[in-house]
């Protein structure tokens, strides 16, 4: 048996019993401090690293009675983020394994907060968890860390779906998931659904089989300058067109993103006008927020027209290389965007939105400016 001191996020119970696959109830916990010890929030992320601090004793629980295949599932959340476990003692005087950090590619901030930590990132590190875990055995701790930020994100996708702000008007009938299976997932996820839900007569259906594509959150960005009255579109390679058989596989579109989980979806239209064009967005217009194909994806989307200033040289090729990212910038003036929609030479649902979008607004827009 081993005694493990835990002193960041698995001090949080719900976070715990995710990990471990069991209950509050059979698991052996006591609390106690680590001495010359203190956990600091971790620069590259939200979570903790412990480090040694002369005179700090910081509060933990020890983890008794853990069995082999307790200890595996420990590994295997903290390998993925390379933590190693090194023997201390605690302030009891008990011997305990303690999970510390890798020499590089984590950095120490400032003292890090639990209760700021549940308020803030909990309920979504809970989510992600539960994926994570869920390829326990099948999956290697390497493989999860690569597979990490989308986990991430598809976990605050998650979380933002609960504070949606349509629905009025339509049924909030019941359904019941017969069963669930993750069928695909590395960037993005593939779930089978068995289910059975309410007809609008109040019956219930026969069990139906169905698929569901697992994306992201995204945020969708039309950049208009008011002032000289043009707007700026993306090109780049897109995979849609490449598996659907498209003659034309570089595509014109608005500037978009994959929300991340520590952002919301205004700041990611901003960060990806910048990545994207190198541009400087001064201020948002919300468009709508709205599923790209509920029939069977996701995909959210929210999407913004941007106020921008867009000179005469603006343009050129840009793009994140860690990203492998290679795109280039049009300026165009509003009338070109409106007749490229209205001729149908606009494949891309959120601009041919956002144009008509702009379309109404555009007087109101060009009288603030």
């Amino acid at each position: 048996m081993t005694n493990l001191f835990v002193y960041g996020t698995l001090r949080h119970i719900p976070l715990l019993e995710i990990v471990l696959g069991r209950t509050e109830d059979l698991i052996d916990f006591t609390h106690a401090e680590l001495p010359d010890h203190a956990a600091m929030a971790a620069v590259e992320g939200p979570f903790p690293l412990i480090v040694a601090q002369q005179g700090y004793d910081q509060a933990g629980l020890i983890l008794t009675g853990l069995s082999q295949i307790d200890i595996e599932r420990l590994n295997f959340y903290e390998g993925g983020f390379d933590f190693t476990l090194e023997r201390k003692t605690a302030s009891n005087g008990q011997g305990v394994d303690v999970y510390f950090p890798p020499e590089a590619g984590v950095t120490a901030d400032s003292l890090w907060d639990l209760e700021a930590w549940v308020t803030q990132w909990a309920a979504m590190t809970c989510i992600a968890a539960r994926e994570v875990m869920s390829f326990f055995g099948t999956r290697t701790a390497a493989e999860i860390a690569g597979m990490f930020p989308m986990i991430r994100s598809r976990a605050s996708a998650n979380l933002r779906a609960k504070a949606t702000k349509h629905g009025r008007d339509v049924l909030k009938g019941h359904v019941e998931i017969v069963q669930k299976t993750r069928a695909y997932t590395d960037f993005f996820a593939l779930d089978d659904f068995e289910l059975r839900h309410e007809r609008f007569d109040g019956t219930m259906t026969d069990t139906l089989s169905r698929a569901v594509f697992i994306g992201s959150d995204a945020a969708i960005l039309l950049p208009y300058d008011p002032k000289r009255d043009r707007v700026l579109l993306v090109e780049q390679l897109r995979l849609g067109p490449l598996g659907r058989g498209d003659k034309t596989l570089w595509q014109l579109e608005p500037i978009a993103g994959r929300v991340d989980a520590e952002e919301n979806a205004k700041d990611c239209a901003i960060r990806e006008a910048f990545e994207e064009a190198g541009l400087v967005v001064e201020e948002l217009e919300q468009v709508c927020e709205a599923y790209a194909s509920p029939g069977c994806s996701t995909e959210f989307f929210y999407q913004y027209v941007g106020l921008a200033d867009l000179p005469d040289d603006f343009g050129g090729i840009g793009g994140l290389e860690a990203e492998n990212e290679d795109i280039r910038t049009h300026v165009m003036s509003f009338d070109a965007l409106m007749e490229m929609v209205q001729t149908q030479q606009a494949a891309n649902v959120p601009l041919v939105t956002l144009a008509y979008w702009l379309a109404y607004h555009r007087p109101r827009l060009r009288g603030l400016a």
